[in-house]
């Protein structure tokens, strides 16, 4: 009996510790509660509810590029797209599943997947086996850190074999062509996943399924299309590609000026120069993010597509232009046998006061490495970035700087006859003048006027079968001047990679001679048109540019914005020359067109619009893409130019012609056959344009009287 009461005593004393360690513990945990709620409840409670604010830049479309009346040369085509936004903190399982939902929408592309992307492909889908391709040892070193895992996982890379890698189906490799452009950019940045040839299929189920398919979606991306074709296309530039995105070694630059790495920018000539005009504004979206997840997104600023650029070029006269030099070079390759060379040419038209480029084109005849075929391909780039001996269309510059260093005067006589000089070649013109002026000297591209001439500007007078003495600086004297009117020197296009030509370093007596009918020298095709413009416009030379203006864009298709800038006319220098002494080559000029005995009579004389120019031959070598096959020495050729102006009084439009490697023995008249259709076109059109403006003059008379 007692003993039954000391076991029940002994249960209830346990009971009570029991109860009583139970008692401590909650009181722990309640004190333990209310200390979190009142110490770190707030901090807890900021944790819960914290946010991160992610502003990302989304690029807009580039501005349009159109010509001086308004007709649009570039625009941006509108393409259905499939984009992907990749949040902070996706798994690559995820990423991998969201990839093949979306292959099983879309055909995508598999030729950019490389070698090294299938092999990591290949390990993400059979990681045991990728495991089993490294030793323990190997994974030993990696653990004591005598190898890294880089290494490590190369070594992976490396043993996955041939066979193994064509397990991947074409299936797997659409995948992973999906799969590559969503990991290709930052966390929050737009990719696109197909920006080109989506199906209206495509994009209609891809829009039907967004929600099955986290971070992808359905927009209007933008194609940068000229409306011309390849007219101007080399000039005009162009623009990367999402998949080139950032040239990379601007890549930095562009970043810190809020580019996107896949942005799409300038990456040639007149798109690349005026980037910073074309780029739209950017819009500014803020991404509320919440561990990760995009959970609310906020347009802080709307965008706006870029600016417009209004060129000086007239696309009627440019394709004018290009067609009769295209054409003239196919006509001329097959009428002649004697062109073996004969692959370009080069025009370039050129408001003489303001320096607006109204026209610019070179043209290639060149067989296609496929086909075997010739077809003409775009190079206008070549009137400013190849320059060429030019001939006798330097001859106004040699005559004036022989009237500014004062060995001749205007009226001056010079006998033509042959140059003979010991141990030298004859030198001579194309036949003898005998006693001539500077007028006639001209008139009739003399060479031997030219050659006393600089003579006397080295200080020295013909003496037959003498040596040829000529004064220290006689070469940078005559180049000097040549300069004052763009010769030599770069014209200040708004393109980059101008050439200023090529300065022969040779300064050998006879090689001044040449250099004042301009065979030792070389320039470009826009050097030209800026030197007789410096003549027609009576001394200043001016700076040639292809834009004209910058506007706003529009708010209606086909419509001008307003003026934000225009560009004014800049003259660069005055020819430190007296006015008549120009006004004597412009006579002489006006006498090689039009008057009988002009080397340009027979093709411009009795135009209506009453030129003024300069024929030029030049007796140079081959120097083309096919050099190499002629060895040491280059076959000899001959260069073919035409400058000139009209009308001859108060020009209003300057030109340049200049045929490279034309012929070897047989002149076939190709520059002036060009320079001719190239200035009629130019008169033709403006007549075309007046006549049309009078129509719609007259139209809004007659609304007028209708309206009274």
């Amino acid at each position: 009996m007692e003993t039954k009461k000391k076991n029940k005593n002994n249960i209830s004393i346990r009971f009570n510790v029991l109860f009583f360690f139970v008692f401590i513990l909650f009181s722990v945990l309640v004190i333990r509660l209310g200390f979190v709620q009142i110490v770190y409840g707030e901090s807890f409670r900021r944790e819960v509810e914290r946010t991160e604010d992610v502003i990302v830049k989304n690029p807009m479309p580039r501005g349009e590029i159109v010509d001086r009346n308004g007709k649009i040369i570039v625009d941006n085509t509108p393409q259905k797209a499939i984009t992907y936004t990749r949040q902070q903190d996706t798994s690559t399982k995820k990423l991998l599943d969201t990839a093949r939902k979306l292959a099983a929408y879309i055909e995508k592309d598999t030729k950019k997947v490389t070698d090294r992307e299938k092999r990591d492909f290949w390990i993400l889908k059979n990681p045991e086996r990728a495991a089993k391709k490294v030793s323990k040892k190997e994974k030993r070193l990696v653990e004591t850190k005598k190898m890294s895992d880089k290494d490590l996982y190369k070594r992976q890379l490396d043993r996955i074999t041939a066979e193994e890698l064509g397990e991947l189906t074409p299936a797997d490799l659409e995948v992973l062509a999906i799969y590559r452009e969503m990991t290709s950019g930052y966390a929050l940045t737009t990719q696109f996943i197909k920006n080109k040839n989506v199906t209206d299929k495509e994009f209609a189920i891809v829009s039907e399924n967004l929600d099955d398919l986290p971070g992808v979606d359905t927009t209007i991306d933008w194609d940068r299309k000229n409306k011309f074709g390849n007219t101007l296309s080399s000039v005009l530039g162009a623009v990367t590609s999402t998949e080139e995105g950032l040239p990379k070694e601007e890549a930095d630059k562009f970043v810190a000026m809020g580019y996107g790495r896949n942005e799409r920018v300038g990456k040639s000539y007149l798109e690349m120069q005026y980037e910073d005009v074309l780029s739209g504004k950017r819009e500014r979206v803020q991404n509320v993010t919440y561990k990760g997840t995009t959970i609310k997104s906020n347009t802080v600023s709307k965008g706006q597509r870029g600016n417009d650029l209004v060129l000086t070029v007239d696309m009627d006269l440019q394709q004018k232009v290009e067609k009769i030099v295209s054409d003239e070079l196919v006509k001329t390759k097959r009428a002649y046998g004697d062109t073996p060379f004969l692959d370009r040419a080069y025009v370039v038209l050129m408001e003489p006061y303001s320096g607006e480029i109204r026209a610019i084109a070179g043209k290639r005849y060149v067989r296609d490495k496929k086909t075997g075929n010739y077809e003409i391909q775009d190079d206008a780039l070549g009137t400013f970035t190849t320059s060429y001996t030019m001939g006798s269309v330097v001859k106004g510059a040699t005559v004036l700087t022989g009237y500014q260093t004062g060995v001749i005067a205007p009226g001056n006589y010079e006998v033509d006859e042959p140059i003979v000089l010991k141990k030298t070649p004859i030198k001579k013109s194309y036949r003898t003048f005998g006693n001539i002026s500077d007028l006639e000297a001209l008139k009739v591209s003399s060479n031997v006027y030219m050659f006393k001439t600089a003579m006397k500007i080295g200080g020295t007078h013909y003496v037959p079968n003498g040596t040829l003495n000529l004064k220290p600086g006689t070469f940078s004297v005559m180049r000097n001047t040549f300069a004052q009117f763009g010769l030599g020197v770069k014209t200040g296009i708004d393109l980059p990679n101008e050439t200023s030509g090529v300065k022969n370093s040779d300064t050998t007596p006879g090689l001044a001679l040449d250099l004042a009918i301009g065979q030792n020298d070389t320039y470009t095709p826009l050097q030209l048109v800026q030197y007789v413009s410096a003549i027609g416009n009576g001394g200043n030379r001016v700076k040639p540019h292809l834009v004209k203006q910058i506007r706003q864009p529009a708010e209606k298709k086909g419509e001008l914005g307003p003026v934000l800038s225009e560009v004014e006319p800049v003259v660069l220098n005055r020819l430190d020359m007296k006015q008549e002494w120009v006004e004597r080559i412009q006579e002489g000029y006006r006498m090689v067109m039009q008057e009988q005995g002009g080397t340009g009579y027979s093709t411009f004389g009795g135009k209506d619009y009453k030129p003024a120019g300069k024929t030029g031959t030049a007796q140079a070598f081959y120097d083309g893409p096919d050099r190499k096959k002629y060895g040491k020495e280059p076959p000899p050729t001959w260069n073919i130019t035409l400058i000139g102006y009209a009308p001859y009084k108060n020009p209003e439009i300057a030109m340049a012609v200049v045929v490279p490697w034309a012929y070897q023995s047989n002149d076939n008249g190709m520059n002036k056959n060009i320079g001719s259709k190239v200035m009629d076109a130019y008169f033709d059109l403006k007549k075309e344009h007046e006549g049309g403006k009078t129509e719609d003059k007259q139209a809004e008379t007659n609304d007028a009287s209708e309206a009274d």
